[in-house]
């Protein structure tokens, strides 16, 4: 992925600081309460909801068993319908074909669709380095470029900002960017929703190239789609002359049939609607309507290797829509930019390790940034189990093991600073293998329980500093079971 994050502290550090905003956790705090609540009144009113689930847990197993196949016939549809297909086997690549087309285009500028997948790539970064300026023009993704920020939430990547925040950004910001904010501009939501408006719509009406993202793209057709609330996207994707879409290879769908199945679950997963304002489909070029010029760049940086993993590969069934973001305890308190990455939250925790690989300490970092409870599986709605993932990416940093990466099949070291962890996991190995042991062990435990200490020392000092050890009962339940049914029922 990109070295947008580059020089970020590992997640625990980060998360460190970032509890220790006050503003931030309460910003995080009112936007997560009043996403989750308004999802969960949405899906209830759903009463298929868990067979929809499974209807999208199953084509996107199907899709990605066979993705070779279906992104084959997507390139065809395209090519059919007048567009042309780029292929990039990573970032540096990928940004150097959008790079190469603007350029040939003759502008200096573009605007641009919310896209994870060109954050991931650090494609505005690219371009200006090539003399390009990208706009962005979603409200939060303007709110974040204004403010030299990063996003934090896939969904609201301004999430961690309140109005009067925004207000200043649009107030001191704006001017260096194009029209400045009205005089006098308050933290009133409709001024500030007409600030961006004003300041976007000169830009939409000059720009000649428009950059996008897809939510999904259809193999049978060659059709694109994005799905958004604020009618931006619609206005990228139709008044530019040039299109050029970046998406990743697991966004691809077989058929109509089954992208039917996302546009009921993605809207009230993520906004809580029950149908996206502006669902926008494009299928190639059309003489007088819409670009005449279509490209489709299409992205692997590290799909294919994440493919390779059979527990790790479900985290490209995610389809982005954020509901794990606002249930998990975690990212609640500690937000987006603590992830290090574009992909904040529980799937940020399992995705990003996987496209990146666990060589950097923040990266390493992130299978951990978890409590495990499962909430985030709870409401994914492609049935994504990032509990299961996170406990395998954990192995996968503390003992090491086979991997792909680049296409090659590679064993990785430990991760530094896991040998009490793995010393542990052996010790229990060897315990529960040898039950005699164990049950010596546990009767050890129960009778100098007394004596244990309520923190423990050295490398267990920092998992007691947050919670206390669990109670030793007075005796192991082996021997509570022979006392009180004699043995019976199958005891041993």
């Amino acid at each position: 992925m990109s070295g947008t994050f580059v020089g970020m502290p590992a997640f625990p550090e980060a998360a460190r600081d970032a509890v220790r905003d006050t503003t931030l956790r309460g910003n995080l705090r009112h936007a997560t309460h009043t996403i989750r609540a308004k999802r969960a009144k949405a899906v209830a009113e759903v009463s298929d909801w868990a067979a929809l689930r499974e209807a999208g847990r199953r084509i996107k197993d199907h899709t990605l068993l066979h993705l070779d196949r279906y992104l084959e016939q997507l390139e065809a549809a395209v090519t059919a319908a007048g567009g042309t297909v780029h292929w990039a086997a990573d970032a540096e690549e990928a940004n150097r074909i959008v790079a190469r087309l603007v350029r040939e285009t003759g502008e200096s500028e573009v605007v641009k669709v919310k896209s994870m997948a060109t954050q991931e790539i650090g494609l505005n970064e690219a371009l200006e380095a090539e003399g390009i300026r990208a706009f962005e023009t979603d409200l939060a993704e303007l709110i974040v470029q204004l403010g030299e920020d990063r996003p934090s939430h896939i969904l609201v990547p301004a999430i961690h900002r309140n109005r009067g925040e925004i207000r200043d950004v649009f107030r001191s910001r704006m001017g260096h960017w194009g029209r400045p904010a009205p005089d006098g501009l308050t933290d009133s939501p409709a001024e500030l929703a007409e600030a961006a408006r004003l300041h976007l719509r000169e830009k939409f009406l000059r720009a000649k190239v428009g950059i996008s993202g897809a939510n999904f793209m259809v193999a049978e057709t060659g059709t694109l789609v994005v799905v958004e609330s604020e009618g931006n996207g619609r206005m990228c994707l139709t008044l530019p002359e040039t299109l050029i879409s970046v998406v990743g290879i697991e966004k691809v769908v077989p058929s109509w049939r089954d992208l039917e199945v996302f546009l009921q679950t993605l809207p009230r997963s993520s906004t809580a609607e029950r149908m996206n304002p502006y669902t926008s489909t494009w299928t190639g070029t059309t003489d007088g309507d819409g670009p005449r010029v279509f490209h489709l760049v299409l992205l692997d940086n590290g799909r294919t290797d994440t493919l390779a993993d059979e527990v790790g590969r479900q985290a490209l069934r995610c389809i982005r829509c954020s509901a794990c973001l606002n249930v998990c305890p975690v990212y609640e308190r500690a937000g987006g930019h603590a992830y290090g990455s574009v992909y904040p939250g529980p799937i940020g925790a399992i995705l990003s390790p996987q496209l990146r690989g666990t060589g950097s300490a923040i990266d390493a970092s992130l299978p951990y940034a978890s409590s495990l409870c499962g909430a985030c599986y709870e409401v994914c709605p492609v049935a994504i189990d990032i509990p299961e993932v996170l406990v395998h990416l954990r192995e996968r940093v503390a003992q090491g093991g086979p991997v792909t990466r680049e296409g090659n099949k590679v064993v990785l070291k430990p991760a530094a600073g896991h040998g009490a962890e793995r010393a542990a996991m052996r010790a229990a190995r060897w315990a529960f293998r040898h039950p005699g042991a164990l049950r010596a062990g546990q009767r050890l435990a129960s009778r100098t329980r007394r004596l244990h200490p309520r923190t423990l020392p050295g490398p267990g000092r920092a998992w007691t500093g947050s919670r206390d050890l669990p109670a030793v009962p007075p005796e192991p339940f082996r021997d509570w079971w022979q006392r009180t049914h004699g043995g019976q029922d199958g005891a041993r």
